[in-house]
């Protein structure tokens, strides 16, 4: 379904507890201030499942998968999951230059919000503890790119894309955290939640969603995310 379709939802797990949504690039989470920014994947999956109750967000220009909740318990218990880190998530980018790196890599640089230029935040002392798991999945030279694999520890705000470009490797596409050149690099974030993994709240079953990223290259089976040893947890 294409995010110029009124109304469109896409959801790639269904039941009678919770749902998990793929969000396209461009659309809000959730309604911002103003007429012209009531249309989001919120307000349009509510339209389609009355019941449907936000957990978490993804920014505006990320794409992927977002866990909706179907009743007040339901929900509190995926707050409680997020907050407790009992939900695995995996985002993959494209970033500007080359990066080599087979095993996982962490950032751990706190956040806080950049309050004169807000909506962006910034690398400081006195900021949240903000930590970002990262890995190389695919050098891409052509594009003087490379096509990585992210796994928050934290969720605050922006906080992969202004991990990355602390890094000095900002995500392709990002108009807030790059320059003309990176901004201008792509015509949308390539930055995309691919997997969603936690256990039902109800069932206690083990729950696995994953969303190709629509920008990934093709890759090598070695290369392909899970692929490689330590990619894929346990199950919850």
């Amino acid at each position: 379904m294409s995010q110029d379709d009124a109304g469109a939802v896409r959801a790639l797990h269904e039941d009678a507890h919770l749902l998990v949504l793929d969000k396209p690039a461009g659309l809000l989470s959730v309604p911002g201030r103003g007429a012209d920014k009531q249309d989001c994947l919120s307000a349009r999956a509510q339209a389609r499942w009355p019941d449907a109750l936000v957990v978490h967000r993804l920014d505006m220009a990320t794409s992927g998968l977002i866990l909706m909740a179907r009743s007040l318990d339901v929900q509190r218990a995926l707050s409680e999951a997020f907050a407790t880190r009992q939900v695995w998530k995996r985002y993959e980018a494209i970033v500007e230059g080359p990066l080599d790196a087979e095993h996982w890599q962490t950032i751990d640089l706190p956040l806080i919000a950049d309050w004169p230029n807000r909506p962006l935040q910034k690398v400081d002392p006195a900021g949240k503890p903000s930590m970002t798991r990262w890995r190389t999945l695919q050098p891409l030279p052509d594009r003087h790119a490379t096509h990585v694999l992210l796994a928050p520890e934290t969720g605050r705000s922006h906080q992969l894309r202004v991990h990355m470009a602390a890094l000095g490797h900002p995500i392709l596409g990002d108009a807030l955290y790059g320059d003309a050149r990176v901004a201008g690099a792509a015509p949308r974030l390539l930055l995309h939640a691919t997997v969603l993994q936690l256990r039902h709240p109800i069932t206690g079953e083990a729950l696995r969603v994953e969303s190709p990223a629509p920008f990934a290259p093709a890759q090598d089976a070695g290369t392909a995310p899970g692929a490689a040893e330590g990619l894929r947890p346990p199950a919850p």
